[in-house]
């Protein structure tokens, strides 16, 4: 396969990264044809096809993860995700890894709970006793409804049964987990089916009645772990030391590990990185998340889903395991264009390795944000990117974007209103005039300092006055439920009701 490592991919043209996608052999023809063309996008016709009460399609970038080298294997890794220094922060953290060596994944078998409630039950331990002593027959009935899936090497494969004895808010009832392996698909239908097939035998066999019959989203049969080793050396950057970096991630990493208000960021920062891969596949991302945040919280509290320490050799040394149950195959996957190509794109030969790539992922991502964090604080590492952003919604032309931007992320102010601000400087230093209707909007006005005596002159006594003769720029833009009078330089956007004028005194 060829390298993940594309250099200065960032500061291409988006025609151009396409075309160095395509150059690696990552894009077919055809694919490369779509994307230049705006064709792998979801169409509104398949898109009423996939929900109901379908109005339109929502779009969200797809980016690349590049660098990625998981178990030796080069791998792009589809994207999809509105968060500015995601994409950034993983080929970053992909890049930092690769030089030692990469990320090391495994996997356990692609199984799925489903989960048959069973209540009324005259005597539960003899119920639980028939059931687990018939089930061969349950895991037969179950296969016989998909065939196919068992000619692919999955099926039911195993059962148990829970009892959850009564308590003074709960009845009594019994719980039999169908373990079902779904091979390379989803597989929520198929186990669904399955426990639906399976009810009225579980009821004959334990005397009482079957209610829920659902699968489970903490899918931790389907564990996957990741671990990657950073030597200390390869740490150090804008004049941090290596091993001061070591230990700063260390330290983060246990406070996660012990209270659960900084552990519920601190997975969610790595859930960033998975979850962007399960959109770009038509996975099912709030099924993951479930699933990931229950098992953070299978022991006395809810905790970290990944560790960090410092290894024997000085390295630093990261590990996660958490449940992902995906699938590479089905309608719903194959209905959307852009998944489909992503899947092809990211060239993953089965759900068990798209698991593990997500769980890289997620490590990468969790890597990318505790060192930010420990070094220049996480605000600084999102600054350009979130200035991109903000420049984008004030307006910004493409010949002085870059301008725009650069100017931004040096005012420390990235706020829409000081973004206009400076595509109106940025316009005057290249000779742009500003248009009728935006002088029309302008308006400046000068103001003064009173040094001493400042209320003296209502009663004529004398005071010390000084002039400011610089113009405050202010704006003022109508709405919808009033008047904005906007004067950027201070920050200032009191709002001013259109019915109901105000009279300024000098004071305000």
């Amino acid at each position: 396969m060829s390298s993940s490592t594309i250099p200065s991919f960032h500061k291409l043209s988006v025609p151009e990264r396409v075309r160095a996608v395509r150059d690696r052999g990552l894009l077919s023809s055809q694919d490369y044809k779509a994307l230049l063309n705006g064709e792998s996008v979801l169409d509104v016709g398949n898109a009423d096809n996939m929900i109901e009460n379908v109005i339109g399609v929502m779009g969200l970038p797809v980016g690349l993860g590049l660098n990625f080298l998981i178990n030796d294997r080069d791998f792009v890794v589809p994207l999809v995700v509105e968060e500015p220094s995601i994409v950034a922060g993983l080929s970053y953290a992909a890049k930092t890894a690769r030089a030692s060596g990469g990320f090391v994944t495994s996997s356990t078998e692609p199984i799925l709970i489903g989960q048959i409630q069973v209540v009324d039950v005259p005597h539960a331990v003899k119920a639980k006793m028939q059931v687990e002593q018939n089930k061969n027959d349950v895991l037969n009935l179950a296969n016989s409804l998909h065939p196919r899936m068992v000619a692919r090497g999955g099926g039911a494969v195993d059962l148990e049964v829970v009892l959850h004895p009564p308590t003074p808010d709960t009845v009594e009832m019994l719980v039999v987990h169908l373990l079902v392996d779904t091979r390379d698909a989803m597989g929520a239908n198929l186990v669904n089916t399955m426990c639906e097939g399976v009810a009225s035998f579980i009821e004959t066999l334990t005397g009482g009645k079957v209610f829920l019959r659902i699968l489970s989203n903490l899918a931790d049969r389907s564990l996957v772990r990741a671990s990657v080793k950073i030597p200390a050396e390869n740490l150090g950057n804008n004049g941090y030391d290596g091993e001061q970096v070591r230990d700063g991630i260390v330290i983060a990493s246990q406070f996660a590990a012990v209270d659960s208000y900084r552990a519920a960021t601190h997975n969610k920062g790595i859930m960033n990185g998975i979850d962007a891969v399960a959109l770009a596949t038509g996975n099912d991302w709030r099924a993951v998340e479930a699933g990931a945040h229950a098992f953070a919280a299978r022991g006395t509290h809810y905790t970290s889903l990944s560790r960090w320490t410092k290894a024997e050799d000085g390295s630093l040394a990261g590990e996660i395991e958490l449940p992902i149950r995906v699938g590479i195959v089905g309608g719903p996957l194959q209905s959307n264009p852009s998944v489909a190509m992503n899947l092809r794109l990211s060239k993953v030969e089965s759900s068990r390795e798209l698991a593990e790539v997500m769980a890289a992922v997620g490590l990468a991502q969790n890597f990318s944000a505790l060192r930010a964090l420990v070094t220049d604080g996480i605000q600084r590492g999102h600054m350009t990117l979130h200035a991109r952003s903000v420049a984008t919604a004030a307006g910004a032309t493409p010949e002085i974007f870059d301008s725009v931007v650069e100017k931004l992320v040096e005012s420390g102010e990235i706020k829409i209103w000081k973004a206009e601000e400076v595509i109106s400087q940025v316009k005057a230093e290249m000779g742009h005039s500003m248009t009728r209707d935006e002088r029309a909007d302008m308006a400046a006005g000068h103001g003064k300092i009173i040094l001493f005596g400042e209320h003296a002159v209502v009663y004529g006594s004398r005071a010390i006055a000084a002039p400011v003769p610089l113009a405050v720029r202010a704006r003022i833009v109508d709405e919808k439920d009033g008047v904005w009078l906007v004067i950027p330089r201070w920050g200032v956007e009191p709002r001013l009701r259109s019915d109901t004028p105000k009279q300024m005194s000098c004071d305000d």
